[in-house]
């Protein structure tokens, strides 16, 4: 119910109360669209407490939902109950980096486990059906492979050097000499840019004087709001006045991610995904961009989640909501796609997984670089493992799958309790996986011993972002945040020793699907409701807690100061 009268009531920072969206009167004379500002406050007595201290509210930034563009069809009906269409949107999404260039850091060690890998089906298998008549999830679930000890390397066939192999390594048709030079695809300034994607940019009116007086390796942020993207100086007595706007025309940003390989002071390289599919490179330094899958070239579908691939200046991996896990290169042109017949070889345990082009594919001259048939519905998230070699993914089909990336191996298909997944993160070691959904829940996964070990109940409705507190997070330990529908910032703490051995299980190898009533149900160390609005979005960060609500609401909760950390499990200053 708190959802539903959340989104039935307009922000204050949407629209003026005597018009529609269109910028018309009730009585339909015409009346001009005002675009509000954004807002900054710094409200008092507003804190939560847990064990570690008492967290501050020392911000709070409400960003104005910008007026559509005339062009978009009408959607005026907020009720989530009404059948007519409504704007692709996915809330509030910020990311937050300092601009000093990064320094030499080996980040936590890998985790000490090794993975098997399940064969991927041929490309003409859509549906996951193979030779052995093995088609669904649960057979995977059932199947998997658990290798431990000294079994590791032996049984594997892996050695430490192939461990360290970068995506594509090896692939001469990727190297940058094989050929001559590199062409790279023309870039366009988005200020002067002509084209009917963009609507309008707009620049801070003391950009300049802003620019001069700002600290080098300050924080800024990037977000995106409805079919806006602003950039932001979080240093700035002013942050949440943007150094720039950015309206699109009819397509949505719904995930952005900014390169930490390539970022500095002056350089920020940014890949956006939009409703329409399309990508868009952009450094907000030099106001450059590129635009990829033009009109859907490559792949029609919603550019759900994004992110640059580890250790590469340019390549990046986008899911699409059509259930596709596609690699681009920023700095080559694209070309229609025709899926390639590869074939891999692997046991006989089938999933649906399809390889419709491979990154070991000689044709590297356009993109895509390799394109991956993942799930049979929308793709609503993933991440990275620490030891960039590993990648897990969830889905409205209701499936967390681990994917050995660089080998191009699905690992794991598991099912949820109830519903869709949500949203995914791993441990700063790589132990664990964390994933929440639309059964309310939160679960933890042993990524070493492929089972859930922890079920984590204190939402009152869907789970729609979790994150591990790296400062917060050590070798005994673990601290992760969750957010959700339900307005409500949720922190919870387990350990190993918390992490008991499922009841009824006699062999430490036996794997298998588990039951609710098998594992530990751990409640939360502390729950508050922190916005109005449905939340979309927690960042940890070593001086403070931000979360970010659909409607605009960016908050920052300052840290307890006499036990604010200064290490953690794989974290790093400022991030």
């Amino acid at each position: 119910m708190l959802q539903l009268q959340s989104l039935l009531t307009p922000s204050s920072h949407s629209y003026p109360i005597n018009s529609n969206i269109y910028g018309t009167t009730i009585s339909g004379a015409p009346l001009p669209i005002i675009e509000t500002n954004n807002t900054l406050k710094h409200p008092e007595n507003v804190s939560f407490s847990a064990g570690e201290g008492t967290y501050v509210l020392r911000d709070d930034i409400h960003l104005a939902t910008p007026p559509p563009h005339p062009s978009e069809a009408p959607v005026i009906d907020r009720n989530p109950l009404a059948t007519t269409p409504h704007n692709v949107t996915s809330g509030t999404k910020i990311t937050l980096v300092p601009t000093a260039t990064l320094a030499a850091d080996p980040g936590p060690p890998a985790p000490a486990f090794a993975i098997a890998a399940v064969a991927p089906t041929a490309p003409g298998s859509r549906d996951g059906s193979g030779t052995n008549g093995s088609s669904s999830s649960a057979a995977a679930v059932e199947g998997w492979t658990v290798i431990r000890g000294d079994k590791e390397s032996q049984t594997s066939g892996e050695t430490d050097d192939e461990a360290a192999e970068k995506f594509g390594e090896g692939n001469k048709s990727l190297s940058a000499a094989q050929g001559g030079p590199r062409k790279k695809r023309q870039t366009q300034n988005i200020v002067k840019s002509n084209s009917s994607f963009v609507s309008r940019t707009i620049t801070h009116d003391k950009f300049e004087k802003r620019m001069g007086e700002r600290r080098t390796e300050g924080l800024v942020g990037i977000v995106n709001i409805n079919r806006a993207l602003e950039w932001l100086d979080m240093e700035s007595a002013i942050k949440h006045e943007p150094l720039t706007k950015i309206l699109f025309t009819k397509a949505h940003p719904l995930c952005h991610d900014i390169n930490p390989l390539t970022r500095s002071p002056t350089c920020l390289d940014v890949i956006i995904g939009f409703s329409t599919g399309d990508i868009i490179w952009f450094e907000p330094f030099s106001n450059k961009y590129t635009r990829i899958n033009k009109n859907g070239l490559i792949n029609t579908s919603a550019v759900t989640s994004i992110s640059w691939l580890p250790q590469s200046p340019s390549l990046f991996l986008a899911a699409h909501a059509d259930g596709s896990l596609i690699v681009y290169d920023r700095n080559k042109d694209d070309s229609p796609f025709v899926p390639e017949a590869i074939g891999h070889p692997g046991n006989s345990l089938n999933t649906y997984f399809s390889i419709l082009k491979s990154v070991s594919s000689e044709n590297q001259r356009t993109n895509p670089l390799s394109y991956w048939n993942v799930a049979k519905a929308q793709i609503t998230g993933f991440k990275f493992s620490p030891d960039k070699e590993h990648l897990a993914v969830v889905s409205e089909d209701q499936c967390l799958r681990v994917i050995n990336f660089v080998k191009e191996r699905l690992v794991i298909c598991h099912p949820s309790y109830f519903g869709a997944f949500t949203c995914v993160a791993w441990s700063p070691d790589g132990r664990y996986i964390i994933s929440g959904g639309q059964d309310d829940l939160v679960t933890i996964w042993s990524a070493r011993d492929h089972r859930i070990v922890a079920r984590c109940e204190g939402h009152h409705s869907w789970v729609t972002d979790v994150a591990f507190d790296p400062w917060r997070c050590d070798e005994r330990t673990y601290r992760f945040g969750t957010v959700g529908a339900d307005c409500r910032l949720l922190l919870w703490d387990f350990s190993e020793i918390m992490l008991n051995k499922p009841k009824g299980r006699q062999d430490e190898d036996e794997v298998g699907p588990a039951t609710r009533a098998s594992v530990p149900v751990l409640p939360p160390v502390m729950s508050k409701e922190v916005d109005n609005e449905p939340l979309s979005q927690i960042v940890f960060l070593r001086e403070a807690v931000v979360t970010a609500c659909e409607s605009g609401c960016v908050k920052w909760w300052e840290r307890p100061d006499e036990s604010r950390p200064q290490t953690g499990m794989g974290g790093r200053e400022g991030v």
